[in-house]
């Protein structure tokens, strides 16, 4: 069936999109006659014009369609964000990202027309199944924006179910690139890789070399053949994860490489290292470090090719901007975003702009991927969205100032809250979550699932908060962990949601909460495989 033909990084979404399909439309026409439960992978594909339980299915639905309520449009919302523009609300803005997310998250012209909703009203599954069968569209199938519109409604805010739990902090956790590994670091020197699709047991389980007080950040290569992690020392271990055993001891089972990043006279200790991220080639490392600089690392020449003084406090966060690795970004406790293009250095490093707005330290960035935009975790207790062509070539430091605050262990004044740079470059600022303690993670949801409608962060209130990038609303407030959650990551293609947290835990959310298996679904007690339903409704 799919096998044949189909890459294995897109058969998992795909067969997703069939599952929805499977339960909506089962969920309009109850009673009618289900799939066949003895479809198999090796069957024929059959045109679904052909079938006559499809054409039945269908039937009913056009009947029923005006009197339909879609179980999944409405969202639930536990909060609001606070966003602050200079030109009105958010919802209004005109601004490129806000029309590109709807363009990418949102059903075509044609479909939505189909429908006869209203224009600013989710669009129903169903309805959008039926539009696509009469071929409304012209293309006769889902655009990439159509499913994201419909699986972006379907939110990993169930459960949560429980992957791991260790006696010490977990700092650091996120899924590779295609989702079948997930990577948990924890304060007491463990860094565990857990297979997504084997159940989740635990892969690899890495005993940190040269620990100096916890895992600060980690990153595998794309490939996935290794893996390097951070502490507070300027040295930056790798390991092959590809080996066969299970555990992983420095230099006695597996070699733990150290990549010093010093000039080594400095000391051993001389300064830590808060993030490092492989290039999208896996040739380069860049990482940000408490010496207020940046670095990159050579792995092909193994060597240190480029250290730039890039602040002036400890630089918290770096990543590439996009796949050629030209252009870094990078966020510090000075306050300032920060863009380098390595293509325009001559013979002194210089910033190619400056990105001024946060009122406080920056504790993480994440980039939307298109060398345009990224958004950053601030101190001052709020995300703020950036587009690169609004930096400047000097920082403005004229925003007011909290005398005597420390994040670490006090809470941010009520009245602080409320305060703004008066020369805020940023295109949006989402507030309703809390940065304090360590440096909270915020990130860009997956572009195949959402059109990366969301933006999602962990929080010293135990929470993970999920917001719309368009709308600035709190889509979703995911509560279970007991203690500050650092880190979080949304599966690229499934409705899933990985945390870790400082209670120890490490958890896993989805969408379905009915089910123990969510790559099965059950039916009237017969259980129909993904294949089938793919086959059925999106072939």
């Amino acid at each position: 069936m799919i096998g044949s033909w189909m890459p294995e990084s897109w058969r998992a979404p795909r067969r997703f999109l069939a599952l929805i399909a499977f339960k909506t439309l089962t969920f309009i026409a109850p009673g009618a006659p289900t799939l066949d439960p003895n479809l198999h992978r090796s069957s024929v594909i059959v045109p679904i014009e052909s079938m006559p339980i499809v054409e039945q299915i269908m039937a009913y639905a056009m009947r029923k369609l005006k009197f339909h309520v879609d179980e999944c449009d409405g969202g639930e919302s536990s909060g609001e964000a606070v966003l602050n523009q200079k030109n009105g609300e958010l919802a209004n803005s005109d601004h490129e990202i806000f029309h590109l997310t709807k363009l990418r998250s949102e059903p075509s012209e044609a479909l939505r027309k189909s429908t006869h909703g209203p224009r600013s009203a989710p669009v129903s599954t169903v309805k959008m199944l039926l539009g696509r069968e009469v071929n409304y569209s012209g293309r006769g199938k889902f655009s990439s924006a159509d499913c994201s519109h419909v699986l972006g409604r379907y939110l990993p805010v169930n459960g949560p179910w429980h992957v791991d739990r260790m006696d010490s902090r977990a700092y650091v956790s996120q899924f590779s690139a295609d989702g079948s590994l997930f990577v948990a670091g924890f304060q007491g020197s463990h860094i565990k890789i857990y297979d997504v699709e084997n159940g989740w047991k635990v892969r690899k389980n890495i005993l940190a070399k040269s620990l100096r007080w916890t895992i600060t950040d980690t990153s595998l290569s794309p490939d996935q053949r290794y893996l390097v992690y951070s502490s507070m020392s300027p040295i930056i271990h790798i390991v092959n994860v590809g080996s066969e055993s299970t555990e992983s001891y420095a230099n006695i089972n597996d070699i733990h490489d150290g990549l010093d990043m010093s000039c080594h006279d400095d000391g051993a200790y001389s300064f830590g290292i808060f993030s490092v991220k492989f290039s999208t080639d896996g040739r380069e490392l860049v990482a940000g470090s408490s010496d207020d600089s940046i670095y990159v690392y050579d792995l092909e020449e193994n060597k240190l090719t480029l250290r730039i003084p890039a602040h002036s406090s400890d630089v918290n966060t770096v990543t590439f901007a996009d796949e050629s690795g030209h252009i870094i970004y990078s966020g510090s406790d000075d306050h300032l975003c920060k863009v380098w293009d390595r293509r325009c250095f001559n013979t002194r490093e210089q910033a190619a702009g400056v990105l001024t707005g946060h009122l406080q330290g920056i504790t993480f960035i994440d980039s939307r991927g298109d060398g345009r935009y990224f958004i950053s975790n601030g101190k001052d207790q709020g995300i703020k969205l950036w587009d690169i062509r609004r930096m400047s070539s000097k920082a403005d430091c004229s925003g007011p100032r909290l005398s005597s605050w420390d994040y670490r262990w006090m809470e941010y004044p009520a009245h602080a809250k409320h305060l703004r740079h008066p020369s805020d470059q940023s295109l949006a600022t989402y507030q309703g979550h809390s940065v304090l303690r360590t440096l909270i993670r915020c990130y860009f949801s997956p572009a195949y699932s959402t059109g990366q409608r969301y933006i999602y962060t962990g929080s010293s209130d135990n929470c993970v908060y999920i917001y719309d990038v368009v709308t600035g609303e709190l889509v979703s407030k995911l509560d279970n962990h007991y203690l500050t959650v650092r880190d979080c990551s949304w599966h690229p293609y499934y409705p899933t949601l990985g945390s870790s947290s400082w209670d120890g835990l490490v958890a896993r959310w989805e969408f379905s909460s009915s089910v123990a298996d969510p790559s099965l679904v059950k039916k009237n007690s017969r259980i129909v495989s993904e294949d089938s339903m793919f086959n059925h409704i999106f072939l």
